[in-house]
């Protein structure tokens, strides 16, 4: 059996124990080492030890890369520091990133921190996919910022219209209705350096909004203590990245904290290089993604599970790519969701194949409070839906809640609250300080507590049948999403005082497509609710109970909507919003007889 190829990682040696309530508290063996006072600190010292190393990359309109060395961004920096002091932003006053990934994006942002003034990058979704712009006026009321970015004025015109305050200052690259990104940089420094010296660990660096499913979005407060504290606990778990500066080829979105804490941290900490990929985890938009991975071989590939997904299916069928692909990267990383077990096993055949050893696979958990890294899963425990255990750091507890253990921590990487929102601020924070995800954990193995947790799902998503049954929503979606997989994208369930479980398909339309070729509607076709209901019949075979078995199904034909909150930017589906906007469709799944659009297998309790 193929090995998996050596990566230098930090030690999972955690102390365990019980409390009186059956809980239990975790918490690493080793202190976290110091780390500095100002996120920008990184860029500073780069800047002086490694001026020439390439720092950012992305391709222009005509394809060609365009670089930035770590001297080149600095003096960027500094310069656009400059401009921003004379605005007098501030944390009342702060900017906001309407637009996606990108050079100009990215200084900006770190000559905002560097000259302790919070920014917030804001979901390309709520202006450009959004009909009605309600969340992003709702974010722009909560911030009132001092100055508004765009890549593209034209293109952002109608989102700055309806949700932007008149008289904000709107600078873009292109196509500007006021000040261009070009004036800023011709700003002289001034005293930058004065206003760096002052930023301090608890000064807010930028504000990261959660998805809002349910409800308008709230502003996570990140600090320089957070953003520093957790490279830290990233480098200390993953020192391979301290070994020589990382080469990232990376799409996921800077307004979310997997992409714009972690990712983009670890590469400036570390003296790394960023390409930055403007593909997307989608059959139409992974293209894109392909021509870097053609150009560029990364040293850490980090995706979502849909990502992968979609890599493997081009890994199979370009050699050429899997040389590339393959040639020097160290470790494969996850987030997001738990990654289908196929895609895994295609990942290491494609590895071992190419190199003659599987690549490390390796996942985390944490959220957009968390900055985002908490937990790690050791590398020979690394299957799908595993979190592992904390970093250093961090302090966990976990909670007897509904016949689960509630996750809660606490650490240096903990935001101080929600901007603006000091109820929704106490709710999150236990009586201890402890934050509380509002997700469940369990162990790998009771008997085996050093092998790390597992995801058991969110503890508000779970119901009871009619019969009081519990259903465990979290586990279950994950099973129907490795049953069903690739047919499945993500499913919502159903059954809340039923007799039995229901589930309404999302499914994927490009796989239903190949099952069904030449159909008009794929999502429709018997030949895939033929196929879903055999899947779902094996389901039930090993099923263990009614809380496990899926009785009947439902394909929608209708995307979730994200002004409706079904679905975040993110992708990620609102289990609630879901049920209660399509309840007709809910009905529908436990009518008798069940109407012909209904997956039906079995006889119902």
């Amino acid at each position: 059996m193929a090995e998996t190829r050596p990566v230098r990682l930090g030690n999972l040696d955690c102390q365990f124990s019980e409390t009186p309530d059956g809980g239990f508290t975790l918490r690493h063996r080793d202190a976290l080492p110091a780390y500095p006072d100002r996120f920008t600190s990184w860029l500073e010292h780069h800047a002086g030890t490694a001026p020439d190393r390439l720092y950012l990359a992305r391709r222009d309109m005509s394809g060609a890369w365009v670089r930035v060395t770590y001297a080149e961004a600095y003096r960027q920096v500094r310069a656009l520091g400059a401009a921003l002091i004379a605005r007098g932003l501030g944390t009342e006053r702060p900017i906001a990133i309407l637009s996606g990934n990108g050079i100009e994006h990215a200084l900006l942002a770190l000559a905002a921190m560097h000259v302790g003034i919070p920014y917030a990058p804001i979901s390309v979704a709520y202006s450009l996919v959004s009909t009605d712009f309600m969340k992003l006026r709702g974010i722009l009321d909560l911030l009132t910022p001092g100055l508004v970015f765009v890549e593209d004025g034209r293109l952002y015109a109608k989102a700055i219209a309806a949700a932007v305050a008149p008289g904000t200052e709107i600078v873009a690259v292109t196509n500007a209705p006021g000040t261009s990104f070009a004036d800023l940089l011709a700003t002289p420094p001034g005293d930058v350096d004065r206003h760096a010296a002052q930023v301090t660990p608890d000064t807010v660096a930028k504000f990261l909004f959660t998805s809002g499913s349910t409800g308008s979005p709230k502003g996570v407060i990140n600090t320089n203590r957070m953003l520093c504290a957790n490279q830290l606990q990233i480098a200390v778990s993953l020192p391979f990245l301290t070994d020589q500066p990382p080469v990232l080829v990376d799409w996921t979105p800077w307004n979310h904290t997997f992409g714009g804490n972690h990712d983009f941290g670890l590469v400036l900490a570390n003296g790394g290089t960023l390409y930055i990929d403007d593909g997307k985890p989608t059959q139409a938009a992974f293209a894109e993604s392909i021509r870097n991975l053609r150009d560029i071989a990364p040293t850490f590939y980090l995706n979502v599970p849909k990502g992968y997904e979609e890599l493997v299916k081009y890994l199979k069928r370009e050699p050429a790519l899997r040389e590339k692909f393959f040639s020097r990267v160290e470790c494969l990383f996850y987030a997001g969701a738990a990654i289908a077990q196929h895609v895994w096993d295609d990942l290491d055949a494609l590895a071992i194949a190419t190199t003659g050893h599987k690549i490390q696979m390796l996942a985390g958990f944490g959220s957009t409070e968390t900055a985002p890294f908490a937990l790690i899963c050791r590398p020979d425990c690394a299957t799908a839906g595993v979190v592992g255990l904390p970093s250093p750091g961090v302090e966990m507890k976990l909670v007897p809640n509904a016949g689960k253990l509630e996750a809660r921590i606490r650490g240096p990487n903990i935001t101080p609250g929600y901007w603006r929102n000091p109820a929704k601020t106490a709710e999150a924070f236990d009586e201890q300080g402890f934050y509380s995800f509002g997700d469940a954990m369990r162990w790998v193995d009771p008997a085996r507590r050093e092998l790390g947790l597992m995801f058991d799902g969110r503890i508000t998503e779970d119901f009871k049948l009619a019969t009081g049954t519990w259903v465990s929503v979290g586990p279950l979606r994950a099973r129907l999403i490795h049953h069903l997989g690739p047919y499945l994208r993500d499913a919502v369930i159903a059954g809340i005082n039923q007799d039995f479980v229901s589930v309404l398909v999302i499914a994927d339309p490009a796989a239903c497509a190949d099952l069904c070729p030449g159909a008009p509607d794929p999502l429709s076709h018997p030949a895939l609710a033929a196929e879903l209901a055999r899947r779902l019949a094996g389901l039930a075979r090993e099923s263990t109970g009614s809380a496990s078995r899926v009785m009947r199904a439902i394909v929608l034909t209708e995307p979730p909507c994200i002004d409706a909150g079904e679905v975040t930017d993110k992708g990620s589906i609102n289990q609630r919003a879901v049920l209660t906007r399509r309840a007709a469709l809910v009905a529908d799944l436990y009518a008798e007889p069940p109407p012909p659009h209904v997956i039906a297998f079995g006889a119902a309790p």
